[in-house]
């Protein structure tokens, strides 16, 4: 008497997961995915320079920003890459910094039009 009803509870529990299997591949598959946004720079390499104006240095550190000799704000950085007159900028994160500094420096930076950005080091 006892096997029957231990069958009928595996057949039950078989059929659950199975549901709850075809319910989760639903919802993956039907769900979009969204991309929230971009960061435009490219990894610098070794090669020729352009000829023109010399390219900045922005120096990222925990505690500071360093755009070529003057230190700046994060608030002040995009009037400050804009004086530079779209000027190359190379971007140098020390080992200190965190990803999420990383990237609200470079979203700040985005903001100036015509900035070209280059990540060296890090």
């Amino acid at each position: 008497m006892a096997r029957p009803a231990l069958r009928k509870r595996r057949l039950s529990l078989t059929s659950l997961i199975d549901v709850i299997f075809l319910l989760l591949l639903f919802f993956m598959l039907s769900s979009t995915f969204t991309r929230f946004g971009d960061l435009p720079f490219i990894a610098a390499t070794g090669g020729a320079t352009q000829a023109g104006t010399p390219p900045a240095f922005l120096r990222i550190s925990a505690d500071a920003i360093t755009l070529n000799v003057a230190e700046v704000s994060l608030a002040t950085l995009p009037d400050a890459i804009a004086a530079l007159d779209g000027a190359l900028v190379l971007v140098a994160p020390s080992e200190a910094v965190t990803a999420q500094r990383l990237v609200d420096v470079l979203v700040a930076a985005q903001t100036v039009p015509g900035i070209r950005l280059r990540l060296i080091g890090g």
